[in-house]
Parts: C-alpha cells; structure tokens; sequence
C-alpha cells in the first residue's frame, strides 16, 4: 500500500499500517466470488477510505461468454477511484524490468481494467455515482533480484484501446455455433466410472475441425489444441503458421506457394511468367505490392548471397533469383 501511495497516492492521506480495509471476499462458486468483489467494491467505493482487495473475482464477457478474471489485487483509493495491482516475479533493476515482460504484463493488467469497467458501469447504475477506474496500473517486481519489493506506475491507455478493439472483433459464440452442423458435440461422453472416454478419437477430431481457427505460434503457449491447428495449418501451407508478424506483412498472399510465386521475378529468363506466378497476382491482375516487390528483393539478394557464397560460384548471377522456387531451397528462402 505504501508502495502505491508513493507512485500513484496523489492527495490523499497515506495509508496507516491496520488502518487499510481487507474485506473478505470468499464465496461459494466463481459467481459468488464475483458478486461479492463488486458487492466489496461498492461499499469501499462509498466509505471513502483505502480498501484493498486481495485476489478478487472479475468478470468480463468475451464473445458472448462469461470470463472469470483473478487479478493479484486491486485497491480502492480515498477519492473512489480503484486502481489495478499486478505482481510479478521478474526483477526491476534500477527502476527498469524488461520491456517484454513488463508489456506483457500491461496487456493482461488491461483485461483486468476493462473487467473493472464493467463493476464500475454497474456501482453507477445501483447508486448514480460514477467511478473512476485508472488507466495506470501498479507493476510490483523485486528490487535487484533481492526480497524487497519495488513499484512502478504503468501507464495501458493502448493495451486498452487494442484490447477493447480485439474483443470488438471477436465473432459471438451463438455465430458460430449456429454455423456448425446440427448435432455436433464436444462432449466426451464419459463411461459410469467419469474417466473412460466412450467418443472415438475420429468423431472428436470431425468435431473440433468443424470449427475455424486462425492458427498463429503464440497459441502453443495457451491452447491445448494448438498443435491440432499447427498440423492443418501446415498442411494447407497457410503463413500464419509463421507468424502474426509475417501474415501482416504479406497483405494478400495467403499461402506459401503464393509468397514463393511472388518471390519469383515478373518474368523468367525466357520471359515469361512462373506457373504459379498467377496466385500471386491479386484479382484486378496487378500483383500484391508491396508485398510482392520485397519478397523478389529478398530473393534477389539471397541469390546474390549464394551465388557469392558458391566455391567458384558465377558472380554474373547476382540479383537474379535462382529458378527453382518451389523447393527446399525455396522453402527456405519464404522462411
């Protein structure tokens, strides 16, 4: 609480030690826990005095379905504003963490400010006093690798704006699931012992590919079916099994065949256009610039890199792609 007072107390009076509201927030179930964060936020909100809550239970609705969210803590000023507390365990050293890391953790402090919208929408509503829920978290981390604790505000107006954008975007789950086909199911159908799955491995698989996914490398990290996308996804030589960064920067080639197709040079050593050339070329005929033109300078200059690189290898080659695209070679000329 001290911590918070010298970064982001602003006013009011600091907290004195046993003086700070610890209210009870155990209940039965995520709904109860729930209903009784906001139920403690509102009654802290209203007796003006510092509150901290120890882990509550946020809720946010995230394509149409309740989320449960568990901050580390969140405080409730003098002046009824409530402000975001996340701790972590990587080092801030000479008041400096790892900008990675402490990114990270501005994105995730960020669904917990949306969440916190959401009470606060609701204390407005019950008692017509507004609340202000800050867009400046408090980032708590040991000082130089030591046991102390140190602080430092952090300020997630964009972590807000891209994640309330983000979540905008998300498709409903009645939308998709009034696109599946009728009677398809997720259930396991356990046997009488709950352990034993009775669904076949084929019919789970059937299940779960009627539903579209966008795969991208940062879900192995937090979906357990990611290695399933990963698989189709690099069946169908999709390019977002390289990356987010990479599809971005591709515009319209969707595939690896088509970024190989535009990695080629407008026309061959003869003239002509490559046979795949074509999917590369985007539907009024004109091919997908500028995407197009930096992948023919990457395999230009690789050209002239190998060309160089070759025992006795022919200079006179450089700045020409090598005419096999669709190889290995090629393969890795895309990655």
């Amino acid at each position: 609480m001290l911590l918070l007072y010298e970064r982001m107390g602003g006013g009011a009076e600091a907290p004195e030690p046993g003086r700070t509201a610890v209210p009870d927030l155990s209940a039965a179930g995520p709904e109860g826990r729930a209903a009784r964060t906001a139920l403690a936020l509102r009654e802290a909100t209203a007796t003006g005095g510092w509150t901290l809550l120890d882990h509550p239970l946020l809720t946010l609705d995230v394509a149409g379905s309740p989320a449960y969210l568990e901050p580390d803590a969140v405080v409730v000023h003098p002046d009824g504003g409530w402000t975001v507390v996340e701790i972590k365990s990587f080092p801030m050293i000479d008041g400096s963490a790892d900008p990675a890391k402490v990114g990270a953790a501005a994105r995730q402090a960020a669904v917990y400010v949306l969440a916190l919208q959401r009470v606060a929408a609701q204390v407005l509503a019950s008692t017509g006093r507004p609340v202000t829920v800050r867009d400046q978290v408090l980032l708590v981390c040991p000082k130089d690798f030591a046991n102390l604790p140190t602080a430092e505000a952090v300020d997630i107006r964009k972590q807000l704006a891209t994640t309330r954008r983000q979540l905008q975007r998300l498709t409903k789950v009645e939308e998709i699931a009034a696109q599946l086909p009728p009677g398809t199911t997720f259930d396991l159908r356990l046997a009488d012992d709950g352990k034993t799955v009775t669904r076949s491995a084929a019919e789970l698989a059937e299940a779960v590919e009627s539903v579209d996914a966008a795969y991208a490398p940062e879900c192995l990290s937090a979906c357990e079916l990611a290695f399933h996308c990963r698989e189709q996804a690099r069946a169908a030589g999709a390019v977002e099994s390289l990356g987010r960064g990479v599809r971005g920067e591709l515009g319209g080639l969707r595939t690896v065949e088509e970024v190989l197709a535009a990695a080629r040079t407008e026309g061959g050593a003869d003239g002509s256009e490559g046979a795949g050339a074509t999917a590369a070329r985007a539907p009024d005929g004109d091919t997908d610039a500028p995407a197009a033109e930096a992948l023919r300078r990457a395999a230009a200059l690789r050209a002239e890199a190998l060309a160089e690189a070759a025992p006795g290898g022919a200079r006179g080659t450089a700045g020409r792609p090598t005419g096999r695209a669709d190889g290995a070679e090629g393969a890795t000329a895309c990655r």
